[in-house]
């Protein structure tokens, strides 16, 4: 509904970020998800709205209206923003090829990704805080034909900090499965799902989650600093070492580590060739990332691998590399054949 009016939406998208499940609202404004168990971010986006979300999880009282009120964007003060924020006229042209690099990735199955609409990117650019920022005014739409998928990504920010070379980005998206009547391309893309699932970030937390990490090819130890030298503490229990903690009555699982960078070592793959080429990176047996942990913020974990809150970690290495063309939804299931 609109927050002022209270009148409802008619044809508002309402989905769970990444995933395959939306729909749209009908005309008295309601709408209908089945969710299977776990813990998703709920994304309702309306044309000239801003975007609201909400965490569901499986605890939640199923019984319960859910009301959801959508702001109206405030146009003067976005006027404001881009003329305040320089918008570079040939942002496209200048940074297209730059931004597609550190939103999709330089990945082999980016290769087979493409954005249909870079129409809707608008590139800012501060001299004075040398930073490059994109927001997009619809939908960022993906073909992902490595995976076989089409996404359509509500981008929240992106932006790139040239004094440390860091891209961060943020929003919401959605997937929807490619179809295809030929056996071969359903394979190649069962086949490249499973290669991108194996290892990932999605893959350790449901690992975590169900005590398989050692059986799922993961290994994690603390990376601890001594006189400006990172050392790796090699750990025999890692889930005493995690403080794992699950809660039955919810279904989910709490972990804080001892340590607040905790390396993540997978092991039953090796880092792409151009991973090691473009970081120098001298190890080529195992798929190495860190994890970040803030001060007393331990993070949750639901059986689906969904976990929160997001930005209170974060990722550098192997996982900080791999970007949207790597991207598996929640739902997605790995086949166990």
């Amino acid at each position: 509904m609109d927050a002022e009016t209270k009148l409802p939406l008619q044809s508002a998208s309402v989905f769970t970020q990444n995933t395959t499940i939306g729909t749209t609202t009908d005309a008295a404004g309601n709408f209908s998800l089945h969710l299977p168990n776990g813990g998703y971010d709920l994304v309702v986006t309306f044309t000239g709205y801003e975007t609201a979300s909400k965490r569901i999880t499986t605890s939640d009282n199923n019984d319960k209206v859910l009301e959801i009120s959508l702001k109206q964007k405030e146009k003067s003060l976005e006027a404001i923003a881009v003329v305040a924020s320089n918008e570079v006229k040939d942002g496209l042209e200048k940074y297209g090829d730059f931004f597609v690099e550190n939103f999709i990735g330089k990945t082999l199955f980016s290769k087979d990704c493409s954005i249909k609409n870079k129409e809707v990117l608008k590139f800012y650019y501060s001299k004075r805080k040398n930073r490059l920022k994109v927001l997009a005014s619809a939908p960022i739409e993906i073909e992902n034909r490595a995976l076989g998928y089409n996404i359509k990504y509500t981008l929240d920010s992106f932006t790139h900090e040239y004094g440390t070379l860091i891209s961060t980005y943020s929003g919401y998206p959605l997937f929807e499965q490619m179809n295809s009547s030929d056996p071969v391309m359903q394979s190649v893309w069962q086949k490249n799902r499973a290669r991108a699932y194996k290892g990932s970030i999605l893959h350790f937390m449901r690992s975590v989650y169900s005590k398989k990490l050692k059986e799922e090819g993961f290994e994690i130890q603390f990376v601890v600093k001594e006189n400006e030298n990172e050392n790796p503490v090699v750990l025999k229990d890692f889930y005493g070492a995690l403080n794992y903690k699950k809660n039955d009555s919810t279904n989910t699982v709490d972990i804080y580590p001892n340590q607040l960078n905790l390396a993540v070592l997978y092991k039953n793959a090796q880092p792409e060739e151009s991973y090691i080429s473009s970081t120098n990176e001298e190890n080529k047996k195992f798929q190495l990332s860190v994890v970040k942990f803030l001060q007393d913020q331990p993070i949750m974990i639901e059986q689906n691998g969904y976990y929160y809150n997001q930005d209170d970690i974060t990722l550098t290495g192997y996982w900080m590399w791999e970007k949207t063309a790597d991207m598996l939804p929640y739902d997605y299931v790995p086949d166990t054949n």
